[in-house]
């Protein structure tokens, strides 16, 4: 690609993981890179999920960058619109607008073996890099399963991540496929416009209330004039989700009194005996996400509310057909099916030193140093990568640790440079990697997510749990501060003319 554009680090996604990495690139002294975003605006997830409902469910204090602390969060559990006007202000505080490449998707990224850089195509071009971080995360594209005969349906279809706002649902009769964090949303905010609602649920989601209110005027003054103020607020609700972790990860059984208020938070809405034997799970809390709503089961008690406790199995014209046979008829479909976690789209596009993409090296299951880095993938690093996941706690955290591991790898590749006679990359090397994954899948079999008796979205095709951290965020912080030079293998490129050959030292 002699020509092209040379940046020293190329960032995939602008969402908080792209611009996290942007921010503490420009704070580490380092402004020669790009952060190439597919769409044309900022946001990630925050700006591709617009759908009725669209909030988070960790509280706002905890659920902003460390660095960019926000006092006028209106809420404790802030909406969709309010979080993407938050990363819209961190761009341009931070300067990093002049960074972005917007509409720039990324078609390929192929590894050099020789220059030892990135070389990778966009949308808008190509240019080189010395290191590639892909900051997509796990939330950026949606699932529609393959359901026989959808392609005949003539109503409207999307996914909760494609909301189609030009589509008037009122007076509808409206089909909502699955549970998830999306729906328990998406249902009450469509419920009181639809003629009727039928809600196709494979598996029955535990629902704890959501602690939400208004942060007052006289808060957000303070949380603004009194910065401390601000900064023990999230110490406290850090701490607070912290101490849940044993729970999660180490005595499932101390979930039983959660249980306990969740079934109470349903049985005071759901009077009806059968509607409630429909809605209660039969695993134990916290295998799959809990969800967060005091909307979700008083929609559900509507009198044009139908729950059909079964999964969606084909669809024939218009009528959408369950696993238990039941048929419904409806004028739209809307998915709220979750999107490729382990089997992330992006992974297909990157190509590694021995010619074979993400996607196949990890066929058998992602796996990551450190969650961050892949064996024949040098200079790369992912962020919110394989177990880097939460149940109870903010990814922002996460992120934060993972970009603290970026800065350092940085570090000492600019240390290795400056110590030799030519360009210098770094490899994870395999035997680094399986010690990682065999730790993480040790600790993994005494958590909730692999005893609780579920099937969730942290599996994948193999059973195996390579979504979600097991320990605290202060852990992974512990094991992502510095990056090991034993646990990599250093390529070496010497600036010599005539050799071009990388060279491994061991």
């Amino acid at each position: 690609m002699a020509g092209h554009e040379h940046v020293r680090v190329a960032v995939i996604g602008s969402g908080f993981g792209g611009l996290g990495a942007a921010v503490r690139l420009r704070r580490a002294g380092i402004t020669d890179f790009a952060v190439l975003e597919r769409r044309d605006s900022v946001g990630g997830t925050w700006r591709d999920n617009s759908y009725p409902g669209c909030a988070c469910d960790v509280p706002s204090h905890l659920y902003s960058f460390s660095f960019a602390p926000n006092p006028d969060w209106p809420r404790n559990f802030s909406g969709q619109e309010h979080i993407r006007a938050y990363l819209e202000k961190v761009a341009d505080t931070f300067g990093l607008r002049p960074h972005i490449r917007f509409d720039s998707e990324v078609l390929s990224a192929r590894w050099d073996t020789e220059a030892l850089h990135w070389e990778i195509e966009t949308a808008r071009g190509a240019l080189t890099a010395d290191m590639l971080v892909s900051a997509t995360g796990p939330l950026s594209d949606p699932k529609i399963p393959d359901i026989p005969g959808l392609d005949g349906f003539t109503g409207k279809v999307f996914h909760s991540a494609q909301w189609d706002h030009d589509y008037d649902l009122r007076g509808k009769r409206v089909a909502m496929i699955g549970t998830g964090a999306s729906a328990i949303q998406i249902v009450p905010s469509i419920q009181p416009l639809v003629d009727r609602l039928t809600l196709f649920q494979r598996t029955p989601p535990w629902v704890m209330p959501r602690m939400d209110r208004e942060i007052t005027r006289a808060e957000r003054w303070l949380h603004a004039k009194v910065p401390p103020t601000r900064a023990l607020r999230r110490q406290m609700l850090w701490l607070i989700r912290e101490f849940q972790v044993g729970a999660f990860t180490k005595h499932p059984a101390q979930l039983g009194l959660v249980e306990k208020l969740a079934r109470h938070h349903m049985t005071k809405v759901v009077k009806d005996p059968v509607l409630r034997a429909k809605l209660t799970p039969d695993y134990r809390i916290g295998c799959k996400r809990i969800l967060l709503s005091n909307t979700y089961y008083p929609a559900l008690v509507k009198p044009n509310v139908d729950v059909v406790a079964s999964g969606l199995k084909e669809v024939r014209g218009n009528t959408l057909v369950a696993a238990d046979g039941t048929g419904t008829e409806v004028d739209a479909v809307i998915f709220g099916t979750g999107f490729h976690v382990t089997d992330m789209p992006v992974a297909q596009r990157i190509t590694g030193a021995q010619g074979i993409t993400l996607a196949e090296a990890w066929k058998d299951g992602m796996e990551a140093l450190r969650g961050s880095t892949a064996t024949g993938f040098p200079n790369f690093m992912t962020v919110i990568g394989p177990n880097t996941g939460l149940g109870n706690s903010s990814m922002i955290l996460m992120i934060e640790a993972q970009l603290n591991y970026m800065v350092d790898y940085l570090r000492q590749l600019e240390t290795l440079t400056a110590g030799s006679a030519g360009r210098a990359a770094l490899d994870a090397r395999p035997e680094a990697v399986r010690s990682w994954t065999d730790h993480v899948q040790r600790r993994m079999t005494r958590t909730v997510w692999n005893t609780g008796g579920c099937d969730s979205w942290y599996l994948d095709a193999n059973g195996r749990n390579t979504t979600v951290w097991p320990g605290t965020t202060g852990e992974f912080r512990k094991v992502t501060r510095n990056v090991d030079l034993a646990e990599y293998e250093v390529l070496r490129a010497p600036a010599r003319s005539g050799q071009r050959k990388a060279e491994a030292t061991r």
